[in-house]
């Protein structure tokens, strides 16, 4: 069998564009500004009412802030029950059980404190 020449074999450079092996052809731009799950985007409302919580505890109202981080970790608790594992973004970082239990025991606490710790005289 002969051996084709340079001009009998197609330029394969000339009809396809070179793309690294590494890149993925489909991928958007690395310069994205939204989350890209339906629980990076309840992450980003749980961290907002948790700095909101902050906030009020920094301006004075401690019982009302800490109810407010309180609530937030309670509601990421349930956001953690609710979503699949590929869907739940940030709020997944263990086992789906064990992230609940651990955010609703936190959040449960934080609410219990800020309502049984009594007033102290100034």
């Amino acid at each position: 069998m002969p051996v084709p020449s340079e001009e009998d074999v197609p330029d394969a450079s000339a009809s396809e564009e070179k793309v690294p092996h590494d890149v993925d052809e489909h991928a958007e731009h690395d310069d994205r500004r939204y989350p890209s799950t339906i629980g990076g985007a309840f992450y980003l409302l749980i961290l907002t009412a948790t700095g909101v919580g902050v906030g009020i505890v920094a301006s004075g109202d401690w019982r009302l802030g800490i109810r407010c981080v309180g609530g937030a970790l309670c509601f990421a608790a349930i956001c953690r029950l609710v979503l699949r594992d590929r869907d739940a973004g940030m709020l997944a970082v263990r086992n789906r059980f064990v992230d609940a239990v651990i955010l609703a025991g936190l959040g449960l606490a934080l609410f219990f404190l800020a309502l049984t710790i009594p007033d102290q005289p100034a």
